[in-house]
């Protein structure tokens, strides 16, 4: 008990400003699950709030530099699931650098790490997952700048970003077919660097300057993060009940990155769940654009939700989903597997999603994605190439 009155005690005035939400929870004796953590209501509802607040808030956002140079300064009524993908792939970074059970506190001075994930996702157009990025890399996924996304989409601009960013060096796998192919993503995650060796060595010797040789060499030859997102289709027009229990199964594991879905047209960033009540981040709030300091921090209040969280009966959920998970590590990848195993395939029929072993031989053959031959991702190509990546840590390209 000491150790959860000093919890308290940390977070007090976090929790005076939360308390006023505590109320928006039912009183009941079922747990809630966040993101593969289990909440007890009649015990820590503050701890609850709390971690739903340290999650990273992505919403819409107005007067930003124009897309393309000519194009929308604000996503307000079209980004809502580009700014979902975003807090996913958040979360899989504040994992990856952080922990899960990091936690946010207000003004509190946060790690260096922590700025370089928030200036991952600024609005700029040099900014590796910024809303520019994004919306320019769906052009090549047949959507128009101001469209809107689907799960799907949203999931292979990630994947193709991702080959850009060299901080992170994450493997993104979105399954095909509701299936997951074990061999393909050991043979990703173990791919070697795609980069030259002397690029390769640049980006060594500009990590460890910035403090970043923690572990290099799992940079360089082990295993890469996996970002996992399993695209799915739970239903017709609704979601078929057959599918409730595995789907929340999910937001149990301790690898789990959470789901993008909603309704149509109206994204949302589901995080957990509650009886029959999925629990969500809502991105549709427009706030405005809000840039680095010259120290590289980030004022961060506005990405962060200091209020109650949504709360939508899961028979409401649109069908069209996309569940997201992330493995720091193989062990991480075989223990997702050992639960996928008892928790998803106990169903014999009409399985959530399948796992299987061998590459499907009727599949064309897997081959891991790899960064194009060019220097920008090609959100910049239709705008002036002046002043790009000003801030080389930012958003490092290595010429190949």
């Amino acid at each position: 008990m000491e150790h959860g009155h000093m919890f308290l005690s940390r977070y007090e005035n976090q929790i005076t400003i939360l308390s006023d939400y505590l109320e928006e929870f039912p009183e009941t004796d079922e747990p809630v699950w966040i993101l593969g953590r289990q909440h007890h209501l009649n015990t820590d509802k503050s701890k609850l709030l709390l971690d739903i607040s340290a999650r990273l808030w992505f919403t819409y956002r107005r007067k930003f530099s124009p897309i393309g140079g000519t194009g929308p300064s604000s996503d307000a009524g079209w980004g809502c699931m580009l700014r979902c993908g975003q807090m996913m792939l958040a979360q899989a970074l504040i994992c990856r650098h952080l922990g899960r059970d990091w936690q946010w506190e207000k003004h509190k001075k946060q790690p260096e790490e922590y700025h370089r994930i928030l200036r991952c996702f600024l609005d700029r157009k040099d900014c590796c997952y910024s809303i520019h990025q994004m919306a320019q890399m769906g052009v090549g996924e047949g959507k128009s700048i101001g469209e809107w996304f689907g799960p799907n989409t949203v999931a292979q601009v990630l994947k193709k970003l991702a080959l850009f960013d060299e901080w992170n060096s994450l493997a993104v796998y979105v399954s095909m077919d509701n299936t997951v192919v074990i061999e393909d993503i050991k043979k990703m995650c173990w791919s070697p660097p795609q980069s030259s060796s002397a690029a390769h060595s640049s980006a060594h010797l500009h990590r460890s300057a910035l403090g970043w040789n923690k572990n290099t060499a799992g940079f360089c030859t082990g295993w890469k993060p996996l970002l996992l997102i399993i695209p799915l289709r739970l239903g017709i027009n609704h979601i078929n009940p057959v599918y409730i229990d595995a789907f929340k199964e999910c937001f149990k594991m301790p690898q789990s990155l959470g789901a993008l879905g909603g309704k149509p047209n109206n994204a949302y960033y589901f995080i957990g769940f509650l009886g029959n009540e999925l629990i969500y981040l809502d991105p549709h709030t427009t706030q405005s654009f809000v840039d680095w300091e010259e120290n590289g921090t980030v004022d961060d209040e506005s990405f962060h939700c200091q209020q109650a969280p949504h709360r939508m009966k899961i028979m409401n959920l649109d069908p069209s989903v996309a569940l997201g998970f992330f493995c720091k590590e193989e062990c991480d990848f075989d223990n997702w597997c050992s639960l996928v195993q008892k928790e998803i395939l106990k169903q014999q029929s009409l399985r959530m999603f399948e796992l299987v072993q061998k590459h499907p031989p009727h599949w064309p053959p897997f081959i891991p994605p790899t960064k194009p031959e060019v220097t920008t991702t090609g959100a910049e190509l239709i705008e002036s190439t002046d002043k790009l990546f000003e801030l080389e840590e930012e958003f490092e390209i290595l010429s190949v």
